[in-house]
């Protein structure tokens, strides 16, 4: 079976035992690693696990036709991510990993009709869903473990603290919130900082919850939100920040946006842009998160940022990566979605708790076996916007983390 005779290539670690659709049991083992076992119900499997394995893998775990059994489903992604990670043919592995770079461009076509669509298909979901396994503020991007005994809280207060460290913002500022979710950090600048903040989200339930917020802490006034792509927004801002929405964007659309973020910086301003990146160079989406998950979405190289931002004549004022944070956060969303996942099959069903299981064990081995990272990017139209070393970042965080601890 040529399915096999793949995986004889592929497994050099750790240890998979699989039984087909034949119900024939074929076992491939290499150096001590992960161990898992599957069964195939479905002799299509067969083939098309060899065509398109990011796929039809996943894919054929959501609709049950290929089942574990021995191991978790982190166990057989783990497994496999760490055997496909140590491929050193060329061909091999171009072909296993997906190699979709001629057609990005068509997959990132994001005008604005389509962004809407985009969003409305991951963010307009339930929002019982996203309160069962987020924190409590809602914070759907990477959060910021300063010490190995922070919680899922903590560590997202301290990624609202972290990035205001690098804004500088200042009481009276006009703050600029591209992709504000449902409100949190926009909240936070404005309750923190004394700023005025205008958040834009073309997520119809976000836009509402996110008003409410504001209404709700008595900010109304100071925070408002808008139902508004990036494209459409006028005028000019002391200060903006961009939180998990450049991944939406597309590489299509890089100029574009980056000349809206100048266009809208004040002279003296400063931007800071925080986004999933890789560290291998560019790539292309999983066929499947393009598919399900996040259609229209890319996680960019910094070799496909950093040019288009010299282009615009933008200065690169900071860049901090944050390596393993995310896998961290994932590892608490995954839990916590584990805990709740009774109550999340009565919002759905069975079929949708598998798929964003998929979702969530995959994106954290991307995390911890397959090159991913956060970029966090300050940027600034003036050479001097900002001061000459990184010190005011943390003595912003130690003043705000202290007051922070005395009002708890």
């Amino acid at each position: 079976m040529l399915l096999a005779r793949l995986f004889e290539r592929i497994i050099t670690t750790g240890r998979l035992r699989l039984v087909d659709a034949d119900g024939k049991i074929h076992e491939f083992v290499g150096r001590p690693g992960p161990n898992a076992a599957i069964r195939l119900h479905d002799p299509a499997l067969h083939r098309k696990l060899v065509l398109r394995p990011r796929l039809y893998l996943p894919e054929a775990f959501v609709d049950g036709t290929l089942t574990l059994e021995e191991g978790s489903l982190y166990d057989l992604v783990d497994l496999l991510q760490l055997n496909l990670e140590a491929i050193t043919d060329s061909v091999l592995s171009r072909w296993l990993n997906g190699s979709y770079r001629l057609l990005r461009r068509v997959h990132q076509y994001n005008p604005n009709f389509r962004a809407r669509g985009n969003a409305a298909h991951h963010y307009d979901l339930s929002k019982e869903l996203y309160e069962l396994f987020l924190d409590r503020d809602r914070q759907y991007s990477c959060a910021y473990f300063r010490g190995e005994g922070d919680d899922l809280d903590q560590a997202q207060l301290a990624k609202k603290r972290h990035i205001a460290s690098k804004l500088l913002v200042r009481p009276g500022h006009r703050v600029l919130d591209i992709g504000s979710g449902w409100g949190g950090l926009a909240l936070y600048i404005a309750a923190e900082c004394g700023a005025d903040v205008i958040g834009l989200t073309l997520s119809v339930e976000q836009h509402k919850e996110a008003t409410r917020r504001a209404a709700a802490a008595g900010l109304a006034d100071r925070v408002r939100f808008h139902l508004r792509d990036y494209r459409e927004e006028t005028g000019i801002y002391d200060r903006i920040v961009s939180v998990g929405m450049f991944e939406h964007v597309g590489i299509n659309h890089y100029a574009a946006f980056f000349a809206q973020v100048k266009s809208l910086l004040a002279p003296g301003g400063v931007a800071l842009l925080h986004s999933i990146g890789r560290m291998d160079g560019p790539g292309s989406t999983s066929p499947w998160i393009r598919k399900y998950i996040f259609p229209g979405g890319y996680v960019p190289a910094l070799s496909e940022v950093v040019p288009v931002v010299e282009q615009k004549r933008l200065w690169i004022t900071d860049i901090e990566i944050l390596r393993l944070h995310y896998a961290r956060t994932l590892r608490a969303w995954r839990r916590r979605f584990e805990q709740n996942r009774e109550r999340i099959k009565a919002i759905y069903n069975e079929r949708f708790c598998r798929m964003w299981e998929m979702y969530l064990v995959g994106s954290e081995v991307a995390f911890r076996r397959g090159g991913l990272m956060v970029f966090q990017m300050q940027l600034a139209k003036a050479l001097d916007a900002v001061p000459l070393t990184r010190d005011y970042m943390i003595d912003w965080e130690h003043e705000h983390s202290a007051a922070t601890e005395c009002a708890a």
